[in-house]
């Protein structure tokens, strides 16, 4: 009687995986009823001595242990996380179970004839035929029915499953295209920058509309070589000495070439149309969607996450660093303000308002325009002396109230008379504050960049390396730094 403790301990092993089953229960509970029958009448053969049982006992004893190895690995399946699959893989499992109930039944029937008759009359309600029949025909139709529920509720899992996946294919695809389309545009930066003739414009407004109108110029919308342009278009030129604007505009390309970067607003070039008595001076340059820093700002429909605003704080700083560290080492913009800083699609921000400054002068009227823009944007040293030469550590003073803007999204000492400027930044060192929930690493910078010392303040190529990436804001990533 060697497969007697096997049996038992795979007997075990089908009560434990019972409890774990997610469908046919009904049926498995019922497997699990009978096995525990099956238990006491090989526990009770197990208690005879040895040599009292007879070959057929042992047979079946063997064909039991098989049949018990077959119900485990059945309950089993049922089990997994993969049920779900077999079922549908394999259909119908009915017959499995009609069978191995006729296999425990064959089994209870040889073996229950060494039962005394009280015990045996107990078990064989267990496997009464009539009874059998009728209790495994309600496990069918009960499971049945709850199987049906779960297979249309994974159907209908598999058909929102399947449509979402159909979207991210087809968002994958628009991607891909857009990526493709980029990858086939020229390369901005290898545009030369040139005397453009005007047949090479096209404007895309018709009848022409200025989006952007002063007292000495209107921008209009168009396109040059594909490129979606800003073209810049001074009024009262009649004085303006042709010859004049075109040789400073040779002089100022090989500048501009120096400052070539993703981070400052291309320019193209000008354009000069020579005919009749008024001649058109055009200055062409890149076309930023979304207009100014400012402007960005200010519009509430749009969201600025941390990340966004961070990376737009290491977009400008890449511009103010590209302009810092040309061949002219006392390079600066001269009126760095959020106004200055154009921004493109997907948040790009780019330093403008510099390019070809001495073409650009000659074209325009004299105005009484102060050359550094707001006092909101004056370092305390030009507050306190107006003799103050201005510097990169001026300019340094103004971007920090540039990303101050950023971070608060408001307008820098709104309302400040000029007394309160000079008493209360210039002398008192005030400085507006920043929110609460700014990440410390950015605050640390923009407070450093706002230092009343100028010796304190950053250059835009040391400390200012110091700029967070975007993604250490992020919470899994605080505490790292990136240079930019």
């Amino acid at each position: 009687m060697d497969n007697i403790d096997p049996i038992l301990f795979v007997a075990s092993i089908i009560y434990d995986l019972v409890e774990k089953v997610q469908a046919n229960k009904k049926q498995c509970h019922r497997v699990r009823e009978r096995v525990k029958a099956l238990q006491h009448v090989v526990e009770s053969i197990k208690t005879q001595k040895k040599g009292q049982s007879s070959a057929e006992v042992e047979r079946t004893l063997r064909e039991l242990s098989t049949t018990l190895a077959s119900a485990k690995d059945l309950i089993e399946k049922f089990t997994k996380s993969n049920w779900m699959k077999r079922v549908l893989k394999s259909g119908n499992h009915q017959d499995e179970f009609q069978s191995l109930n006729d296999r425990l039944n064959d089994a209870f029937q040889v073996l229950s004839l060494n039962l005394a008759v009280e015990q045996k009359e107990i078990l064989l309600k267990v496997f009464d035929q009539t009874s059998r029949d009728k209790e495994d025909e309600m496990d069918r139709k009960q499971d049945n029915t709850e199987l049906e529920k779960l297979l249309r509720e994974h159907h209908k899992e598999m058909l929102e499953e399947l449509e979402a996946l159909k979207k991210k294919v087809e968002s994958i695809g628009v991607n891909v295209e857009k990526v493709v389309e980029i990858l086939k545009k020229p390369s901005i930066t290898e545009e030369a920058i040139r005397m453009i003739k005007p047949d090479e414009l096209t404007y895309t407004d018709f009848p022409k509309v200025a989006f952007i109108k002063t007292e000495t110029s209107e921008v209009y919308k168009g396109t040059y070589r594909n490129f979606p342009v800003a073209i810049k278009r001074y009024i009262e030129t009649l004085n303006t000495s042709i010859s004049e604007v075109e040789k400073i505009f040779k002089k100022e390309v090989e500048t501009m070439k120096r400052f070539e970067s993703p981070n400052i607003l291309r320019m193209f070039g000008i354009s000069v149309d020579k005919q009749g008595p008024n001649p058109q001076c055009l200055l062409i340059m890149e076309y930023c969607e979304l207009g100014n820093l400012r402007q960005v700002l200010d519009d509430e429909k749009l969201t600025l996450s941390w990340t966004t605003k961070a990376r737009m704080c290491r977009d400008a700083a890449r511009g103010l660093y590209r302009l810092h560290h040309t061949e002219d080492q006392s390079k600066v913009h001269g009126s760095i303000n959020s106004s200055k800083f154009l921004v493109s699609e997907g948040y790009v921000v780019k330093l403008g308002g510099f390019e070809l400054a001495k073409t650009e002068t000659s074209l325009k009227r004299t105005t009484k325009a102060n050359a550094h823009g707001s006092l909101a944007y004056f370092s305390p040293q030009m507050l306190l002396n107006i003799n103050h030469k201005y510097s990169k550590a001026c300019e340094i003073y103004s971007f920090g109230i540039v990303m101050w803007e950023v971070v608060t999204r408001s307008k820098p000492y709104e309302g400040w008379s000029n007394k309160d400027f000079l008493e209360k930044v210039g002398k008192q060192k005030y400085r507006q504050p920043l929110p609460d929930d700014c990440p410390k690493p950015l605050g640390n910078l923009i407070n450093a960049c706002r230092a009343h010392d100028h010796f304190q303040r950053p250059s835009a190529g040391g400390n200012l390396r110091s700029l967070p990436s975007p993604y250490t804001l992020l919470p899994l990533d605080q505490g790292r730094s990136q240079t930019f």
